[in-house]
């Protein structure tokens, strides 16, 4: 009884291990060797594909140039301004307190220096009255020459204090034109995309100015800035379409034009690449700022041209026919072997491989026409069509 036991579950074992390997796990399908399609003729376009931030064409990061407390804030996200509006204050006691010592100080400089005025003038009387008692033998020439040099001095002293008032005046203009910047107003026509103060927090310039509002220029059109591999560089110029796509709206496409590649390389993980700006119209508003956009740059246009698609270039038989050799010896440059599906076996032919697409190629031939079918690697879909029934085990 044990033993038929034992050929029991080594029958089920092997029925098991037998149909796991005939069926397709998991409910994939074997993959047929290849699939035909035919040649056709078309428009083909090359394209350089990349990925870019959107942001405005016009963005200014509006700071404070004096240090204090934001005691008025009169603008929010997605405000409109206009150049010369009013949208922020800082509490002026501190800088209007030194305005007016520095009206002091300037006060108090015109003073001295009209005090030095008044003192040349007196020393210039003192050594008129000493030339003349001179030119009568009174006094002596030291007397003479003190007198002299108290006029001097006098004079010296009157343009020390004439420097002074003018360090004054100009401490008082600084003081002035701080109590100024405790408004801050909009720099420009736009709005306001990002605010990163509230009423109440203290802003402290004294290191570097800080950023309280980045305002943006005209939304209706704005720009793509991309990061492009160095091996397609050379293809790109400026003028040249673009398309893209964003993540909001998978169903639009958005045209734009390529408007600089700038000559700064960046290199990422050994990779030099170039920062490419592209120039968009946005009549609806509906780009935002930041969003992540997909682009296709086109390099190169033809129209009516045969194509084939990028497969059948990859596509390779097995069994490889013997004749292939021969016809590898006679490719020559830009050139490949297609596969031509007859009626009962594949027939190679040589092709010239002219514009790349992304998804076709252009070639031409002697037995390369339209409508001809050639193979190319199957795809999922032609595994659907292709699935084959299951057999039996016994």
């Amino acid at each position: 009884m044990r033993r038929w036991l034992i050929v029991v579950l080594l029958v089920l074992i092997v029925a098991a291990v037998a149909a796991a390997v005939y069926y397709p796990r998991g409910g994939e399908e074997t993959m047929p060797a290849m699939a035909t399609v035919p040649i056709r003729r078309g428009d083909l376009v090359a394209e350089v594909s990349a990925t870019g931030t959107l942001g405005p064409l016009v963005e200014v990061q509006v700071g404070s140039q004096v240090s204090g407390t934001l005691y008025r804030i009169h603008v929010d996200f997605n405000s409109r301004v206009q150049t010369g509006q009013l949208i922020a204050e800082i509490e002026p006691s501190l800088i209007a307190a030194a305005v007016a010592q520095a009206e002091a100080n300037a006060k108090s400089a015109v003073a001295a220096r009209e005090k030095a005025v008044v003192a040349v003038k007196d020393a210039q009387r003192k050594l008129d009255r000493l030339r003349k008692l001179s030119q009568e033998r009174i006094i002596s020439d030291t007397d003479l020459d003190a007198a002299q040099f108290a006029v001097e001095a006098a004079q010296a002293e009157e343009r020390v204090q004439e420097a002074t008032v003018g360090q004054r005046q100009a401490a008082l203009e600084q003081a002035r034109v701080d109590l100024a910047h405790t408004h801050i107003y909009a720099p420009i026509d736009g709005i306001v995309i990002s605010r990163d103060v509230d009423v109440g927090q203290t802003v402290a310039a004294s290191l570097q100015t800080p950023t309280l509002f980045v305002i943006a220029g005209d939304l209706s059109r704005m720009q793509i800035e991309t990061e492009v591999d160095e091996a397609f560089i050379g293809r790109l110029a400026e003028g040249q379409p673009v398309t893209f796509t964003v993540f909001a709206y998978p169903e639009r496409t958005f045209r734009g034009t390529l408007a600089q590649v700038r000559l700064n390389p960046t290199v990422e993980a050994g990779v030099v690449k170039y920062n490419c700006i592209i120039h968009v119209d946005n009549p609806d508003h509906a780009l935002k700022p930041g969003m992540t956009a997909t682009v296709a740059i086109e390099v190169e246009r033809r129209e009516g041209v045969l194509q084939v698609p990028n497969g059948a270039l990859r596509f390779i038989p097995d069994p490889l026919p013997p004749e292939t050799e021969d016809l590898r010896d006679r490719l020559g440059r830009d050139e490949t072997i297609l596969w031509l599906a007859g009626t009962d076996r594949l027939r190679p032919v040589i092709a010239k491989v002219g514009l790349v697409g992304e998804a076709a190629t252009e070639v031409s031939g002697e037995a390369i026409a339209e409508g001809v079918a050639i193979a190319v690697p199957a795809t999922r879909k032609d595994l659907r069509r292709e699935r084959k029934r299951p057999g039996r085990l016994f």
